[in-house]
């Protein structure tokens, strides 16, 4: 792919482009607000996996009550 076909993000990842010009302070608050964001972004999704991990269990139990068998691990 030429340089001048790549996205503003390939540029980013490409070593051969310049560094941006913004201070220590200005690079380290845009980190520590991303991993801020990606923290709760993980615990939503944490939130979303043990409520649909309860949901199957309870349609489970519901269908064991039904008499349909599961296999056991």
């Amino acid at each position: 792919m030429s340089a001048s076909k790549k996205t503003s993000l390939e540029k980013a990842f490409d070593k051969k482009s310049p560094e941006p010009q913004v201070s220590k302070e200005e690079e380290t608050g845009y980190h520590k607000g991303a991993l801020n964001t990606l923290v709760n972004e993980r615990n939503e999704l944490l939130k979303l996996v043990q409520i649909t991990e309860a949901l199957m269990q309870a349609h489970m139990k519901r269908l064991e009550e039904l008499g349909v068998k599961f296999p056991k691990k």
